[in-house]
């Protein structure tokens, strides 16, 4: 009965940290196996209560800041990549303070064999590849690291990593669906908008064109796809196009998962300026988190997804509001609870909406 009520105690603990931390950037927990036993751990008991990630817990170190989705807080993180290859979007900050590598496929598979060294390997289920783009690499590095990947980890379900669609233009669909098979099943690609002026404006390097024609190539392999557009991208005046067109692109591609993002400045706005100053003679002014609820609502009303094919979350830490549902079948659910939200005094906000010192950024 003892070792019943302490197993039950740990595994309520154990739940109450997972849970606390669903939502943070770089970190996620060690798993949980069900047992309290010494040998049925992948690591020792204490590192249970520790706040750390897979890969730390097996030794791994990390060149930081590390950031992963929301949806991979459980995953192993390999960096196969420091940084992103572009790195020249104005409203990005997440890689400014590195430099542009990939990195030797020994020392990948050096810290593959850490993992198993550790005794995590049968509890490897799925494996997210970062920096910000690890689909730049050429096809036979990523092949050499799935294989790696799928050698080690008997229980692996998926592989997954963050994509620009500019990686994806010197891969053809077949080699796409090569990476597919050996578990890299699932990408993140960062599209943030679908207007071409805002595209520009914020020098992403991308056209509404280039977008569409990789995610297209992602679903002809097999691969699914999460896309993320950043709300408030475009500005007060260019806000109807970015959702407009950012709406048009998703219902082009049809992604099995879809994420809206709210753009934030930690460290200021003045790149993001300069590059609207470019395009319009109207200064870039930063959306209020009611007219960032506004342009939200104008994107869901315009998007149009058939079939309940593509799951949408506003989850991420950066927004004021938390939305869940399929679309199609809940676009009105989402929708009339976005026009409750902003059919409300304005003083109902600091009960209905995150407050700024919870956003996480």
């Amino acid at each position: 009965m003892a070792v019943f009520i302490a197993k039950v105690i740990v595994m309520a603990v154990w739940s109450f940290l997972l849970f606390a931390n669903a939502n943070k950037c770089s970190y996620a927990f060690v798993p949980f196996t069900g047992t309290i036993s010494h040998k049925a751990l992948p690591f020792s008991p204490r590192s249970l209560l520790k706040m750390v990630s897979v890969g730390e817990a097996c030794g791994l170190s990390y060149e930081e800041p590390l950031f992963r989705p929301p949806a991979e807080w459980r995953s192993l993180i390999l960096q196969v990549t420091i940084g992103c290859s572009w790195n020249r979007c104005t409203f990005c900050e997440m890689y400014q303070e590195k430099k542009f590598s990939a990195r030797p496929i020994d020392d990948i598979v050096d810290e593959i064999d850490a993992v198993v060294m550790a005794g995590g390997a049968p509890y490897v289920r799925d494996v997210f590849l970062a920096d910000g783009d690890a689909m730049t690499l050429p096809t036979g590095h990523l092949v050499q690291i799935l294989d790696a990947i799928n050698l080690k980890f008997p229980n692996l379900r998926r592989v997954s990593s963050y994509c620009l669609p500019r990686n994806i233009q010197g891969k053809s669909v077949e080699a796409l669906t090569s990476l597919r098979q050996r578990g890299l099943s699932l990408v993140y690609v960062g599209c943030e908008s679908g207007d071409d002026t805002v595209l520009a404006a914020v020098n992403k390097g991308e056209t509404y064109a280039s977008s569409l024609n990789a995610l297209e190539k992602l679903r002809n392999s097999g691969m699914k796809r999460s896309v993320m557009i950043l709300l408030g991208l475009g500005g007060s005046d260019y806000t109807i196009p970015h959702a407009l067109n950012s709406a048009k692109l998703c219902s082009a591609a049809q992604p099995e998962f879809l994420s809206v993002l709210t753009t934030s400045f930690p460290r200021g706005r003045s790149r993001v300026e300069d590059g609207f100053r470019k395009i319009s003679e109207s200064p870039f002014v930063e959306l209020n988190p009611r007219e960032g609820l506004d342009e939200l609502k104008r994107f869901l009303e315009a998007i149009e997804i058939p079939n309940n094919r593509t799951i949408f979350r506003s989850d991420h830490a950066s927004n004021y509001l938390v939305l869940k549902g399929r679309l199609g079948k809940d676009k009105p659910k989402l929708l009339s609870q976005l026009c409750d939200i902003l059919d409300a005094p304005e003083e109902d906000d600091e009960i209905n909406l995150r407050p700024e010192w919870a956003r996480g950024l």
